[in-house]
């Protein structure tokens, strides 16, 4: 938790009540939750996520869980690192636009103030404050509310801290030992209790943020990515950033798909295939090119063989990591239609 944002239940009910507020949107159309869906462990199950206005955007909307964990917070950006600052892309982004209050920043403030529960909520989220509806204390709200997205009560979790030997069956048993073997090693880059590299953790010293550039494409003339997609690279301009991404979490992957930054690898199998290939090589259209042979792609690409019966291994233990109580969990629902805010599920403490 950062120290100017103290946790407390009422900014977490506030918050959520908010992602589930189309109020909050410029135009009234979407909610955060358009994007964010809880049975898709708050994706939305697109490739390439939509705006507030119908604009495609270049990247997807990655999962919320255990986001509160996360060293960086966007697809490439290393230079976001907190909730509170991640929000502010989405609320006045207009290329391309998401929330859409670039300009009605106002008009949404006043909104909110229109609604009694909303008076109630924030008055005691902060104490003190003249006037404590603003779009910084709703960007603290969010965030607090965000923090409580903790996803670990998966077979595997059951498996793995509770000792639980019948969690997991034979098959994802197997897959598990494919998933740490030094010849997969795809636990190189989706490592750690969230699956998706360092973390921040009271317990842990501060890590710095890594970025993968996993061969998905190799335009010539210099192996670059289509824009505006082309990952650190974009606020860089450094040549070895090109197509570097951060690895996203694979928790309740199964629920997640397509897959990739844009969406570009529909199935588990597909992913599967991608890394033992080391890459992908588009032979023809506007995309051809070969990721393979890039000299941006990671190191960690090293190719590996696998057979069938190993792919459905694997994919079993992928399919292990599906918390089904994090998707359903009612603390986490729209508020108009369940009344829980506390949830009895086992919890990662920060």
């Amino acid at each position: 938790m950062p120290s100017d944002t103290p946790r407390s239940d009422a900014k977490g009910r506030r918050g959520r009540w908010l992602v589930y507020d189309e109020r909050l949107f410029g135009n009234q159309q979407y909610s955060c939750a358009s994007c964010h869906r809880q049975v898709l462990a708050f994706t939305d199950g697109r490739g390439r996520a939509v705006g507030s206005t119908g604009e495609i955007h270049p990247r997807s909307a990655m999962s919320l869980a255990n986001v509160a964990y996360n060293r960086t917070l966007n697809w490439a950006d290393p230079d976001v690192a907190r909730l509170e600052d991640q929000l502010t892309v989405p609320f006045f982004n207009v290329d391309p636009i998401e929330l859409g209050l670039a300009g009605r920043e106002a008009e949404v403030v006043e909104r909110l103030h229109g609604e009694g529960l909303y008076r109630d909520l924030f008055a005691a989220a902060f104490p003190g404050r003249s006037d404590p509806i603003s779009l910084e204390t709703v960007r603290y709200a969010l965030a607090s509310f965000e923090r409580t997205l903790i996803s670990g009560d998966s077979a595997y979790d059951r498996l793995v801290f509770a000792d639980d030997r019948s969690a997991m069956s034979d098959e994802a048993w197997a897959g598990m030992r494919l998933f740490f073997s030094a010849e997969l090693g795809c636990f190189e880059c989706h490592a750690g209790f969230t699956f998706s590299g360092p973390v921040v953790h009271r317990l842990q010293p501060r890590a710095d943020p890594v970025f993968h550039n996993t061969g998905l494409y190799g335009l010539p003339p210099d192996w670059g990515y289509p824009a505006p997609n082309r990952g650190v690279y974009e606020s860089s301009g450094d040549p070895a950033d090109m197509g570097r991404f951060r690895a996203p979490t694979l928790r309740n992957v199964a629920v997640t798909a397509p897959y990739m930054h844009d969406g570009s690898l529909a199935t588990l199998d597909e992913v599967i295939d991608h890394y033992a290939a080391a890459g992908r090589l588009i032979e023809s259209g506007a995309l051809a090119g070969d990721g393979r042979a890039s000299p941006h792609k990671s190191e960690l690409l090293r190719g590996f063989s696998i057979d069938a019966a190993q792919k459905r291994q694997l994919v079993a233990f992928l399919e292990s990591l599906t918390d089904e109580g994090f998707l359903t969990d009612p603390a986490f629902g729209d508020p108009r239609t369940t009344t829980k805010n506390d949830s009895s599920r086992p919890t990662m403490t920060p």
